[in-house]
């Protein structure tokens, strides 16, 4: 089984004026450390709610020059078992590049694959040929 991992990362930037400016050295700040060994993890800003009511709030909070920025890094994990495995692999592999940096998985998903989606292909019989659709598209 394939799974998509979302994990929540909150970055802290230094010498900022603005909200929009921490979003943008916070995703640029963890590219560069993400990459090259990760460059397949997609980086968003994060969203955050107001505790109290419940209204979006930007994914930076700033004072005193200082930010710290939820951003989402969302990566696929192959040949799992469960969900949980899933999300071990993404904390363990995105954690080792992004070091001191808090992170906590906030979705997975499972991937559903040519082999996943039918059980019918398990069924079939070995005496079929190994490539039935190759030698379908050949005749045509």
């Amino acid at each position: 089984m394939d799974c998509r991992v979302v994990v929540e990362a909150a970055v802290p930037v230094y010498d900022v004026e603005s909200a929009d400016e921490a979003v943008r050295i916070a995703i640029s700040k963890t590219g560069e450390m993400l990459n090259p060994d990760l460059n397949y993890v997609e980086i968003d800003m994060g969203e955050r709610q107001c505790p109290h009511c419940g209204e979006p709030l930007e994914p930076a909070f700033v004072a005193a020059d200082e930010s710290l920025v939820a951003l989402l890094l969302e990566m696929t994990v192959y040949n799992v078992e469960r969900e949980e495995h899933a999300s071990r692999i993404a904390r363990k592999e995105i954690g080792q590049r992004l070091e001191n940096i808090p992170l906590e998985v906030i979705e997975v998903e499972t991937i559903e694959t040519d082999d996943d989606s039918s059980d019918d292909s398990k069924a079939e019989s070995d005496d079929e040929d190994v490539l039935p659709e190759f030698d379908d598209l050949m005749e045509d």
